[in-house]
């Protein structure tokens, strides 16, 4: 006798009367356009980024330039890729079907989900971290337990206990829709920024800035201070830009365009005063414990004021939690959606990425042993950059906003391109990655010296992202164009399926629909 839960068809999603696709292999009700009752969105480890740079050898007058136009640069693509999923309605996932072709699109989906839950793993363990200091600070005695984890195991009873306690603290906010999450957000908007407020005044307190910050100098000279403020330009980008790829997966539930039109001044403005309050907290450090310690929870350590402990343990844990969550989980849902719809949706997908990235990645391992891997999850921008390229040269300059959203869903709709592949993304993503694959292999294994190649890795945001954006895919889209993926005038997803009445149409209906037999007013 099978147990029901078993069976494969008892895991099936039903399928969603307003579904664009009328079959749940391609679709469901999270991989839909959002509906008007779900757009509700107003607004949609910066510090240890800005902190290294003074580890690698900057000294904050080299930094705080690279910080300024790193950000500057970032909402650019941020607003431009926003405002795609503000029009369209549609998350990364099916979003890149318009530019690299229904099937292909799976290579940026599975590599970017594959990335997110690594990173998830990682920064759970990060968090765990956040609740050891703030153990810490209320029982000093935490420190004193004796392990009883062999030492092969690479962590330790306390470790592993605080990384349970972390996981289990995040698992719920997991559990919620993307629609309610934005109020964890609100909260650690209001309370971190504060919390980095009085980290920066605690710092300048203890160490004037004219004896620590003011006074520190660059230790290189020369190309190396260049490609070094070139190196720590591309990793600033790096951090933020990714989301120019995740955030469609957001502004897709926003009241209207105009509501994520304030990341332009809110990136460049807050991004630069969290990096700034990083500087000046490392720089203290740096004098106070005689080194650049750019893991603040490890300067926390140092600490001797326990209350201060823990309220700056508990603003990084908010926002280890928030960055996990919008930066990791939901990606990596959003993606584990689009590859299996009829079994996974957003909520389903966040539990298996936790359960993946939280426990079968043991990032406790990776992070002792697999500093090869760590590279490689470092290195991943050389992919990003020409993902998002490509869809900002696309929708943009190739398409200029014209889209079908309903072609989308259609594994032999207009998007189909040759054989289900653009091959003209597939050419950018082959000349923009190859030369930066030696600096990859350098990055995993330094004992290969593959010379001054790999300055190209270092700078791979820069070079990936502009140079297959409007050099290589501009022109292969231009010279060879698709024009069976051309509209004139763009079939959104109000267009199909008004807002007002989304939720009152059949299966049968929507089918009608798809194979164009009646309009959308004879249904309505």
């Amino acid at each position: 006798m099978t147990i029901s839960w078993l069976k494969l068809s008892t895991w099936e999603l039903e399928l969603e009367s307003t579904a664009f696709a009328t079959d749940n292999r391609w679709s469901n009700h999270d991989m839909d356009p959002t509906p008007l009752r779900f757009r509700t969105w107003s607004n949609i480890a910066v510090w240890e980024v800005a902190s290294s740079m003074l580890a690698i050898g900057l000294s904050w007058r080299q930094a705080l330039p690279a910080i300024v136009v790193a950000y500057c640069i970032t909402a650019v693509p941020i607003l431009l890729t926003g405002t795609i999923g503000t029009r369209l309605r549609v998350p990364f996932s099916v979003l890149s079907r318009s530019s690299f072709g229904f099937w292909f699109s799976y290579f940026p989906v599975i590599t970017r989900g594959i990335i997110a839950m690594s990173w998830f793993g990682i920064q759970t363990y990060n968090g765990s971290e956040c609740i050891y200091q703030m153990l810490k600070a209320i029982w000093p005695s935490i420190a004193n337990i004796p392990n009883h984890i062999p030492a092969s195991s690479n962590t330790t009873s306390v470790g592993m206990m605080c990384y349970l306690f972390y996981w289990l603290l995040q698992f719920p906010f997991m559990l919620l829709s993307p629609q309610k999450i934005r109020y964890l957000f609100m909260v650690k908007g209001v309370i971190v920024p504060f919390a980095w407020l009085a980290m920066v005044i605690w710092a300048f307190i203890k160490v004037p800035p004219s004896v620590g910050l003011f006074s520190q100098h660059a230790v290189l000279q020369g190309s190396d201070l260049s490609w070094a403020w070139l190196t720590a330009l591309n990793s600033a980008l790096s951090l933020y830009c990714g989301y120019a790829v995740n955030i469609a997966d957001f502004t897709r539930y926003a009241t209207h365009e105009r509501a994520q039109y304030s990341q332009a001044i809110i990136i460049p403005v807050a991004f630069t005063l969290c990096s700034f309050a990083g500087l000046a907290v490392t720089s203290a450090g740096i004098v106070l414990y005689g080194s650049a310690l750019w893991d603040p929870l490890q300067l926390i350590n140092q600490w001797d004021n326990r209350a201060a402990a823990f309220f700056a343990s508990f603003a990084f844990l908010l926002t280890t939690i928030g960055t996990n969550i919008s930066a990791n989980a939901l990606v990596a849902a959003n993606d584990l959606t689009v590859c299996f719809p009829k079994y996974i949706n957003i909520r389903r997908g966040q539990v298996i990425c936790a359960f993946i990235g939280g426990w079968a990645f043991c990032p406790w391992e990776v992070l002792a042993k697999a500093s090869g891997f760590l590279s490689f999850l470092s290195g991943y921008t050389i992919f990003i950059g020409p993902f998002v390229g490509i869809m900002i040269a696309d929708y943009w300059l190739i398409h200029r906003g014209k889209i079908d959203v309903p072609a989308m869903y259609q594994v032999d709709g207009r998007y189909r391109y040759t054989f289900g592949v653009n091959w003209r993304a597939l050419v950018t993503l082959v000349i923009c990655i190859v030369p930066a694959m030696p600096g990859l292999v350098h990055s995993i294994e330094p004992s290969i010296d593959v010379g001054g190649i790999y300055n190209l890795f270092a700078i791979g945001w820069i070079f990936g992202c502009f140079w297959s954006a409007f050099v290589v895919y501009y022109v292969l889209s231009t010279l060879f164009p698709a024009r069976g993926t051309y509209v004139e005038k763009a079939v959104l997803p109000d267009d199909v399926i008004p807002p007002s009445t989304s939720c009152d149409c059949t299966d049968e209906d929507v089918e009608k629909l798809d194979k164009g037999n009646v309009t959308p007013e004879a249904v309505y």
